[in-house]
């Protein structure tokens, strides 16, 4: 069970205090201080129980994938899905991995939190933007830090196979970027969505439905934002 700072349940309402330098939960009704997830009766589309976590790994609060983050949510919220929110670059934590896994780094209450929202989450969705073909140096270390040995998987004593922990949880990705999306996957290859598909989710056992790009970016007009955040909060409502 997700708890607030002073052990209460946040009660199906959950927001992170920006003003703090740890991420605190608390309730709150004013929607200038928080989403809030009411629950709604489950549609038949809708797997019963999904339980939504959204990451945000833009660095800006304020950035197109953060409004395409909230109209996710917007849309999963009126389908009656119970969602939680969170954004990485309001995270209080180390992104570096500094020895590897050769010595264990103690893991900051911003990321025990974080542990504790994807095992809570039965579907997960990503938000971050595509920078030098890959995702920001902030979600890259959110992944290093949090997706450990013993929580998001765990190698086999003499064997070349492991343990996927995450197995049963699904993902969907959002992701922008200012490459033609013909041009990212048949010249680049998709780094980026091959690395953020196989060689993180897929690995740990999250079964990814579907990446959706949104792009390019830089040659948007407000026609085609708007476009973009109906379209998002389609996604959100369709699962």
């Amino acid at each position: 069970m997700i708890k607030n700072a002073t052990g209460m349940s946040a009660g199906g309402i959950f927001l992170f205090d920006l003003n703090s330098p740890q991420l605190r939960c608390c309730v709150s009704k004013n929607p200038q201080l928080a989403l809030r997830y009411p629950l709604f009766k489950k549609k038949k589309r809708i797997p019963m129980g999904e339980r939504v976590l959204v990451i945000l790994g833009h660095p800006d609060g304020k950035s197109l994938c953060a409004s395409l983050g909230k109209a996710y949510v917007e849309g999963a919220e009126s389908a009656g899905r119970e969602v939680r929110w969170l954004e990485v670059g309001r995270l209080d934590f180390d992104p570096i991995l500094h020895h590897g896994y050769r010595k264990v780094q103690p893991l900051e209450s911003d990321l025990l939190l974080a542990q504790e929202l994807i095992t809570w989450a039965t579907h997960i969705v990503l938000v971050y933007p595509t920078w030098w073909g890959g995702m920001p140096a902030i979600l890259k270390g959110f992944f290093d830090r949090v997706f450990l040995p013993g929580f998001a998987y765990q190698y086999r004593n003499n064997s070349p196979f492991w343990d996927k922990l995450l197995k049963g949880k699904t993902a969907h990705i959002l992701v922008t970027m200012d490459t033609p999306p013909w041009y990212y996957r048949l010249v680049n290859r998709a780094p980026g969505h091959n690395q953020t598909r196989r060689t993180i989710l897929e690995f740990t056992g999250i079964r990814v439905r579907k990446i959706t790009t949104f792009s390019p970016v830089r040659y948007a007009d407000s026609a085609k934002l708007a476009k973009w955040l109906e379209k998002a909060k389609r996604l959100g409502r369709n699962g």
